[in-house]
Formats: structure tokens, sequence, C-alpha cells
């Protein structure tokens, strides 16, 4: 059967309460924005493999014609894998000094890896871990077993 819909994602978009207040946290971590769309209310991100936009909460939600609901948790966690622990722990020592929260330091994990959780300003949960199953490429892109 073919997908109808690609398997793929191209841009993550997340809603902000303080778009200038989030670039200046990624941009501390050594994230850079790209371009900027013509009303300067949304930032573009180039990360290796997607883009990442930070836009208001509330245009979002209009946009997505969904409910503007409080900053948190929504049922997901971004993830960047890394090549051992001693990295993982040192990009949520980095996201820490950058602003971030510290949600959970870097722990060995049930499922044979190792992984630590930080949040960005507006409490959007991101996991950093190292997963010895899937191994990443020489961009650092994680490599699914087949």
């Amino acid at each position: 059967m073919t997908a109808t819909v690609p398997a793929r994602v191209n841009l993550i978009t997340l809603g902000v309460t303080d778009r200038a207040a989030s670039q200046r946290f990624y941009e501390k971590l050594g994230w850079r924005p790209k371009a900027r769309a013509h009303e300067a209310s949304i930032t573009f991100l180039a990360l290796d493999n997607v883009a990442l936009a930070l836009w208001d909460r509330d245009k979002l939600a209009e946009d997505a014609k969904l409910p503007l609901t409080p900053p948190g948790f929504g049922g997901f966690t971004l993830a960047i894998n890394l090549p051992d622990e001693k990295a993982v722990d040192a990009a949520l020592d980095a996201a820490v000094a950058a602003g971030g929260r510290l949600l959970k330091p870097g722990t060995k994990a049930d499922w044979g890896g190792y992984s630590g959780y930080f949040a960005d300003p507006d409490g959007h949960p991101w996991e950093v871990a190292f997963n010895p199953f899937m191994p990443l490429d020489a961009r650092g892109l994680m490599v699914l077993p087949d």
C-alpha cells in the first residue's frame, strides 16, 4: 500500500508566549535563525533534518482552529539522540545554562539507554538520549534498524 501522506516531518512549530525570549533561548543552545516571515512574528531555525518554528501561541491556536490551552505538557516530547551518556549530560547542562528547566537528569533507562529531559521557556519538553540500539550516522541523524 502506498502512503497517501508522506512519512516525514519537515517543520515543527512551537507555540510560544514570548517569541524573542524563546529565540534567545534556542540561540544560546547554538541554534541559529535562518529566515523570518514577513510579519516578524515567527522565527525559523534550521536543524539538521527539520526546521523548528517559533510562533505566538495564540496565533498558532487560531490558525489550527484549536482552543488556546495553558503552556506545558501537551502529550508529546521532542527528542535529540546523542552518541553517548557524556554528551547527554553536557546537552542537559547547556540547556539549563541557556535558561531551560531541568525536568529529569540523565538517568540509565530501563530500555537500555540513557536519557534526561529539559523544558524550554514555554515548558515544551525535550528528551536528550543515548540509545545504543539506534545508531547515529556521520551527520548525527538517527538510523532506524530494520
